[in-house]
């Protein structure tokens, strides 16, 4: 009874683990590969749930979502010989997993050779577009050409399609950097010496026409004082003549009195005649 019983529960343990070695699970971001005795059978089975041969067949799992690479910054020369690095990423995913599993194996062998086929394909393109084209105008039609020349490699050899290439940045070697900031130092120092000069000039016009300016409103300033100054004067004369009409001798004793306050100063002397006039005030 014991004996029978052992069997039966071995026998269960036997049946589960066919039974789990017989059902898998593909996941939706998944595909998946069925080899036989090492060769593929299924080259692309789909998200659900599957069955195969227990320990005879065993299944590959791919990631079928899109993946994404980032490149280290390399060198390309330009249709007017400049160098350039370009600094680029791009996207891509596993389109036919068997001619992948067969060519690639896995994730980072099919990066790296990516890696290789989109450098390889924009040093190509990039040659044929000057720097200025490449920096600016055509560099969306750069990536586009990128994009398809390196599909069509990647899909018939390797199952892999490149989805997207982005070219995140475009640089200088370093010594052409320098040299370039060279001349743009040289360059900013040259329009500094014009702007400088062409301001000084404008401030000596700008002097120039002030100093007029005073000149001009100084002369016109002493002509109306002048002005002024002959107006005062007549104006004194009328009012001394007006003066003189209605007071003549009143007019008489301030002019004595004006001549006394010039004449007799202190410590000094005056010889008259007898009978002179000039002291008849002082009678």
């Amino acid at each position: 009874m014991e004996k029978r019983l052992l069997s039966i529960l071995v026998l269960v343990a036997a049946l589960g683990v066919a039974a789990s070695q017989s059902i898998y699970t593909v996941h939706q971001t998944e595909r998946a590969i069925v080899l036989q005795l090492g060769s593929p059978i299924r080259g692309d089975v789909p998200p659900g749930l599957h069955f195969k041969i227990p320990f005879v067949q065993n299944v590959i799992y791919l990631d079928a979502r899109i993946l994404t690479y980032d490149a280290n910054p390399a060198e390309a020369l330009t249709s007017d010989k400049k160098t350039i690095v370009l600094d680029n990423y791009a996207r891509w995913r596993i389109v036919d997993p068997l001619r992948f599993y067969q060519t690639l194996r896995a994730v980072r062998q099919a990066q790296a050779r990516l890696v290789d086929i989109v450098y390889s394909e924009l040093r190509v393109v990039v040659g044929r577009y000057t720097l200025e084209e490449v920096v600016s105008s055509k560099r969306q039609e750069i990536m586009t050409q990128v994009v398809d020349k390196a599909n069509e490699l990647s899909k018939k050899e390797y199952g892999v399609e490149v989805i997207d290439v982005r070219i995140k940045r475009t640089d200088l070697p370093q010594e052409n950097q320098r040299a370039i900031f060279g001349r743009m130092q040289a360059e900013r120092e040259r329009q500094a010496k014009q702007y400088r000069s062409e301001g000084e000039e404008e401030a000596r016009k700008i002097r120039s026409g002030a100093d007029r300016e005073v000149i001009i409103m100084l002369a016109g300033a002493r002509n109306r004082a002048e002005v002024l100054h002959g107006e005062g004067d007549a104006e004194a004369i009328r009012i001394f003549a007006e003066a003189l009409n209605q007071s003549p001798d009143f007019y008489e004793f301030y002019r004595s009195l004006e001549a006394y306050k010039k004449g007799l100063k202190e410590n000094g002397r005056i010889i008259m005649q007898p009978g002179e006039s000039f002291l008849k005030y002082f009678k």
